[in-house]
């Protein structure tokens, strides 16, 4: 193996894979932003973007697969490895990670902007509560 396919391989993983997440995080704000909360706007944002993403990662993943056809050690594994990062970056990541982490989070997910600001708080515990917990 190639010392640097792993800091290569990071690198273009993780630029290719921002963009993605850009796409889909934005769109489940403008949802949220229109009041739909976390669950929904993730469904919403997945079946309005989700075609494209994994549209795109494909197209990409086979851009890299053509560097394994040359011959190249280097650009073999590089190509490999990058083409199956973006595979999964595209099917799992963007398709059940972020949805589910966005979900679980609710409002938080969009701190410190202004709809975070607008999760609802539990209320104040009254000085009966305080005694009980003393």
């Amino acid at each position: 193996m190639d010392p640097g396919l792993p800091l290569l391989s990071f690198v273009f993983l993780v630029a290719l894979g921002v963009d993605y997440g850009i796409f889909l995080m934005h769109r489940m704000r403008e949802e949220a932003a229109h009041g739909a909360d976390a669950g929904r706007s993730a469904v919403t944002a997945l079946e309005a973007t989700g075609g494209v993403i994994a549209s795109a990662g494909i197209v990409l993943a086979a851009t890299f697969t053509v560097l394994a056809s040359l011959p190249l050690v280097m650009m073999v594994e590089m190509g490999t490895t990058i083409a199956l990062g973006v595979l999964l970056d595209t099917f799992v990541v963007r398709t059940f990670l972020i949805p589910a982490a966005s979900t679980l989070l609710a409002g938080r997910v969009w701190w410190p902007g202004e709809l975070s600001r607008e999760i609802p708080r539990p209320p104040e515990p009254t000085a009966v509560e305080l005694e009980l917990v003393r």
